[in-house]
């Protein structure tokens, strides 16, 4: 009995040692572990989604965060999976830019489920908890450019419309904005109004349909800036020059094509700011801090007038 009693206070007082050592070892370094934010982006093809990922990396170097980046290559189940690889991971918190609002809530319940904080970038998730949602106002960004066609088209005229991704919140919410002013205006037609999937090529090869199909467009209004560039090549190619086109987004490429008059006008939204407001707010969240549930980031409209201005 003797024996038993002094081996089981032997394992005891080893125990006590290892677990104090450990701890010991950990404060002498006076360190503390970083914050690990894993952040699933919906594609780097497109140019505003690069500009988003510079803003989360250079907020997570200045706020010396752990940062994990995984690409999504426009693909919801990819999407799910990558963020079920960085749960496994350990990280601390997830930001996501969703391929699709609808598609992305398995992989957003799924962070519920490891009790991992969610913040969202530029498009929403239609369901699940969502700790902070970051974007441009959407809707309104639709308004601004409505409001700039029927300023151009003095209340009247045939106009087209280039959707984003089904699903998207950018692409809802872009088209929510655009139709409450143009109901307004019962002399500007809505012809048509089709998906190109926020693609260049997608926007080429609707445009180059549409403008077969109808012999008089005055303006089109494309959800973003890719479209838009892909369907000013689409009215070059088919001689048909002198239809507005409006984007949405205000990438270099954009820019460039309103310096030459071939874009009229662009919505500008400020992706980098949108990133780095996002890693700003995941530390926050981890320290227990309370953010705000919607982060909206400014908008304004780039046209010829003004696109001189800008850096």
């Amino acid at each position: 009995m003797k024996w038993t009693s002094f081996v089981t206070s032997i394992l005891a007082l080893a125990l006590m040692c290892s677990f104090f050592g450990a701890g010991n070892v950990r404060s002498s370094s006076g360190e503390q572990p970083k914050t690990k934010v894993g952040f699933s982006v919906s594609t780097l093809k497109n140019p505003f989604f690069i500009e988003l990922k510079r803003g989360v990396e250079e907020k997570a170097a200045e706020r010396d965060v752990e940062l994990i980046t995984l690409d999504a290559l426009d693909n919801p189940a990819k999407q799910l999976s990558d963020v079920e690889d960085l749960l496994e991971r350990g990280i601390d918190i997830l930001l996501i830019n969703p391929c699709d609002s609808d598609a992305v809530v398995p992989a957003v319940k799924a962070a519920n489920r490891a009790h991992v904080p969610v913040i969202c970038l530029d498009r929403n998730s239609a369901s699940g908890s969502v700790s902070c949602y970051i974007a441009s106002d959407n809707v309104e960004g639709g308004r601004m450019a409505a409001r700039y066609i029927v300023e151009k088209l003095n209340g009247k005229g045939d106009v087209v419309v280039l959707e984003g991704i089904p699903g998207t919140s950018a692409a809802r919410e872009r088209g929510k904005g655009f139709n409450e002013v143009i109901s307004n205006h019962p002399d500007i037609r809505v012809l048509s109004s089709q998906p190109a999937n926020f693609d260049r090529a997608e926007g080429m090869r609707v445009m180059s349909n549409l403008l077969q199909a109808y012999p008089n467009i005055d303006c089109v209004f494309c959800q973003n800036d890719e479209m838009a560039l892909g369907a000013i090549r689409a009215i070059e190619e088919a001689g048909r020059e002198g239809i507005i086109v409006v984007g949405f987004d205000a990438i270099s490429d954009a820019l460039k094509s309103i310096k030459e008059g071939k874009m009229a006008a662009t919505i500008q939204q400020q992706p980098v700011i949108m990133g780095k407001l996002g890693v700003e707010n995941a530390c926050r969240i981890v320290k227990g801090e309370k953010t705000d549930s919607y982060i909206p980031v400014p908008l304004k409209l780039i046209c010829e007038e003004n696109v001189e201005t800008l850096r």
